[in-house]
């Protein structure tokens, strides 16, 4: 993907929380990462300066995609089990060891409040995740002075120290019944899910009971308490212990297209999402039920235990062709998953039409703006030139079309120089053009709607010398002015070489640069190939018993230097160059560089 393919999507990113996930030009995944603001985190990546592990990764990124959650907690959650699953190489190396932790109830007879970082299917209550150790640490422990468990070994023969300090529920005292236990469960997940009001009240009476016995370092223990609720306890999502495989399937449809967004959940998180965009030709509850079934016939596709889809859909008819439960929730976490997928599809739609959109404006909007500047009724396709050479040796032209505002590689043209010796910049640029347009008039082929020259006044003379009075056609002609730098600032038009000032914040002033852009690319190109050629040729026109015939042969064959270099004796005589001449050409040849080291790469503009 293209720096300005980049940044187009970068500009489309919602102010929403989710995971980016990056990609390389193999479309392998090598990072994964999530975001409270997507926009602004996925932004920093290649509008910031980095260095070390993070400039590797931004040198690797080729394109990017994102998953919009409704939380930062659930961002948090989808990233880690994406991370588990695909392993991107960039994660392991950055965050290798330091999954993030969870609080966990254990299920046992004398349940446990530890800390984990795996969540398994043993019956235990997760919370969580915590962004690092430290901020589980401190609500494990917070969580242990109000609502103690069991925080000692159970082979304790008597009352541990925590017990006395109101820490445990002091199951090695005395027996805990399981109603005690339960009632204590219920009060941490009331208060990991949010629920605070009734503790603070409770710790606000202690406090004030505290001060009011003159026991102040109590109540200033109380007063910390009531503080780490009021700043760092969240609301935290309880894990379900609902471990059904499921996928999700919503829909978004507009302006004729459909939008599918397919979530995968295994042990009740997404661990993969797929989506697709087509054009919609049916209703979009029939589409999806088609995508579905489509869906299912990839054999890397394993169908789950239960598939939601959105209300519409005909869940009987699904379900028995399936052969597995089709279901369409309307309340809890399932309808929320759903909303989810929706709330995806929805945006990736959205994306596709803005991308579009930016495109008609680089493209058919610049055209537009291009036109009224020049004042030409439309322009539907450009041809524009550039010459090349060093020091007046190896001159070549090389043309490029665009045609809406889009680049036609397929009708691109190079030219080499027949009748200029030397760097003659009128004389080149009359070559050119009279060979082009003479050719299409020849062929009866249609005419260009403006010509752009790569250079100032010279250019456009000697181009409309040739047009205008040897071939009698009338095309506009524009040079293009450049800056300090190198770059299109300005255009030479009309009879009198007027300049025509363009916005630089215009489309059409882009679309200028970045034709300008191309066409020196592409003539530098050309010009570095028949540079290389030429030095090879010379070369072998040195070396005796070597002529045309020979020489042709040999560039035909071998190409390079290096592959002479390489070839063997065997290898130039199966061309029927006799022996004696075979073994000159290796010991001429076999140890002069391809380009002279005191060569230098640079093009003079002719």
């Amino acid at each position: 993907m293209s720096r300005e393919e980049i940044n187009d999507k970068l500009a489309l990113l919602p102010d929403l929380p989710g995971c980016y996930i990056m990609r390389d030009k193999d479309d392998e995944i090598i990072y994964i990462g999530k975001a409270k603001n997507l926009k602004n985190r996925v932004k920093s990546y290649f509008h910031s300066r980095h260095e070390g592990k993070t400039q590797l990764l931004v040198e690797d990124i080729d394109h990017f995609e994102t998953i919009v959650t409704k939380t930062n907690k659930e961002s948090l959650l989808l990233e880690i089990n994406l991370i588990r699953r695909y392993q991107p190489k960039y994660n392991i190396k950055l965050k290798q060891g330091t999954m993030y932790p969870y609080l966990k109830i254990t299920n046992e007879k004398d349940p446990q409040l530890l800390i984990t970082s795996t969540v398994e299917d043993d019956g235990g209550i997760y919370f969580g995740p915590y962004p690092h150790v430290y901020a589980a640490t401190e609500t494990q422990e917070f969580i242990q002075k109000v609502y103690p468990l069991r925080k000692c070994a159970k082979n304790q023969k008597r009352a541990c120290l925590y017990y006395h300090m109101g820490q445990c529920i002091g199951c090695c005292d005395h027996e805990v019944s399981k109603e005690e236990y339960d009632a204590q469960i219920k009060r941490i997940s009331s208060f990991l899910n949010g629920e605070v009001r009734d503790i603070k009240n409770d710790l606000k009476a202690k406090m004030h009971r505290a001060a009011d016995a003159l026991n102040f370092e109590q109540a200033a223990d109380y007063r910390d308490q009531i503080r780490y609720i009021e700043t760092t306890v969240e609301k935290q999502r309880i894990m379900s212990r609902d471990y059904t495989n499921r996928d999700v399937f919503a829909f978004h449809m507009d302006k004729g297209w459909l939008s599918i967004q397919v979530f995968l959940l295994r042990q009740s998180t997404i661990i993969k999402r797929e989506a697709a965009l087509f054009p919609c030709y049916d209703t979009p509850e029939e589409e999806l039920a088609s995508f579905i079934m489509q869906f299912y016939q990839d054999p890397n596709h394993i169908l789950p235990k239960e598939v939601l889809v959105p209300a519409g859909v005909d869940t009987e008819v699904l379900a028995e062709a399936l052969g597995t439960k089709v279901h369409t929730p309307v309340r809890g976490s399932k309808r929320s998953i759903l909303d989810l997928a929706v709330t995806n599809s929805e945006l990736a739609l959205t994306e596709k039409f803005m991308l579009i959109e930016r495109s008609k404006k680089k493209t058919i909007g610049a055209i537009q703006e291009l036109s009224e500047a020049l004042g030409i009724e439309y322009i539907e396709t450009i041809e524009s030139f550039d010459h090349s050479n060093i020091q007046g040796t190896n001159p070549v032209s090389a043309m490029v079309v665009y045609k809406d505002g889009k680049p036609e590689r397929k009708n691109y043209r190079k030219y080499k120089i027949k009748t200029v010796e030397g760097s003659n910049e009128f004389a080149t640029t009359q070559e050119v053009i009279r060979r082009r347009y003479s050719r299409l008039l020849r062929e009866g082929r249609d005419m260009p709607d403006l010509i752009l020259m790569d250079g100032g006044k010279v250019q456009v003379h000697a181009a409309k010398e040739v047009l205008e009075d040897e071939l009698g056609l009338d095309i506009p002609v524009a040079g293009m002015v450049k800056d300090t730098k190198h770059k299109t600032s300005s255009l030479i038009f009309g009879g009198k070489d007027e300049i025509v000032e363009l916005d630089p914040n215009s489309q059409a002033f882009h679309l200028v640069q970045r034709i300008q852009e191309e066409v020196h690319r592409f003539a530098v190109t050309f010009h570095r190939q028949v540079r290389g050629k030429n030095s090879f040729a010379s070369q072998l026109d040195q070396i005796e018993g070597v002529g045309p015939k020979t020489r042709t042969k040999i560039l035909k064959t071998f190409k390079t230097m290096k592959n002479i270099r390489e070839a063997s004796l065997a290898d130039l005589k199966a061309l029927g160059i006799p022996e004696k001449v075979a073994l000159s050409i290796k010991a001429e040849l076999g140890s002069i560089e391809e380009n002279s080291p005191n060569e230098k790469d640079s093009e003079n503009k002719a």
